[in-house]
């Protein structure tokens, strides 16, 4: 459900008619997710969610006329509510890294089961972040490459949070939960989302997986950081 106790609106925007079927069956099983509609590349994603609104897009990478990341590069914008969750069969670097960098707020193989895909959808339509078992690791490897001249300006932003800040960013990094943030830091966990809700604040971000993303840009957080 949403914050609202409505269901889930979900777009399903996939080149393959076969793949846009099977998604709307296993999610319209759901009792908290309603198909509001279908789309067969980027444009037309773009296009249906301005007319059907949804809560969230499962949104294809490959597709003809216009890719998922540029796709999701467009819907994303301060205006927007509307989430992105990736959906891919190629579980590659650099799509991860430039779909969470194009704004999307989670990423998904195809493969993953139907609840696992269910419940994606509702960590993502809840506003937190999702990534796939696995994907992390390459994640951080793909900002270990990053130049120190791009982390620079990124390192700057960090100053102006706190100490309490900046250790709870660095945890969300690590892919912790609220509530294990709140168990690591002997804190009660509304006071963690508090300060989750600062940090994104304070670094003009739109939610976890973008907190995650500068931590790693930033140099805040390093590969093997626990």
């Amino acid at each position: 459900m949403t914050p609202g106790g409505q269901s889930i609106r979900v777009l399903i925007a996939d080149d393959q008619q076969m793949v846009r079927q099977g998604f709307t069956v296993l999610l319209n099983t759901q009792p908290d997710i309603d198909v509001v509609g279908q789309a067969v590349d980027g444009l037309d994603a773009i296009a249906k969610v301005a007319e059907l609104a949804p809560d969230v897009v499962l949104m294809d990478i490959r597709m003809p006329e216009l890719g998922g990341i540029e796709a999701t590069r467009r819907l994303i914008t301060d205006e927007s509510a509307v989430k992105v969750l990736v959906l891919t069969t190629f579980d590659l670097d650099e799509y991860v890294y430039e779909a969470l960098r194009a704004g999307a707020s989670g990423f998904l193989l195809k493969d993953a089961s139907a609840d696992q895909l269910a419940e994606a959808v509702r960590v993502v339509a809840a506003g937190d972040a999702l990534l796939a078992p696995g994907i992390t690791r390459r994640l951080i490897a793909e900002f270990a490459r990053l130049d120190g001249g791009h982390r620079a300006p990124l390192k700057q932003r960090v100053g102006d949070l706190t100490e309490r800040e900046t250790e709870v960013l660095a945890l969300i990094a690590q892919g912790l939960s609220n509530a294990e943030i709140a168990e690591r830091l002997v804190v009660a966990e509304q006071t963690v989302k508090t300060h989750v809700g600062r940090i994104l604040v304070k670094l003009g971000l739109r939610d976890r997986t973008q907190a995650a993303v500068f931590a790693y840009e930033s140099g805040l957080v390093r590969p093997g950081t626990r």
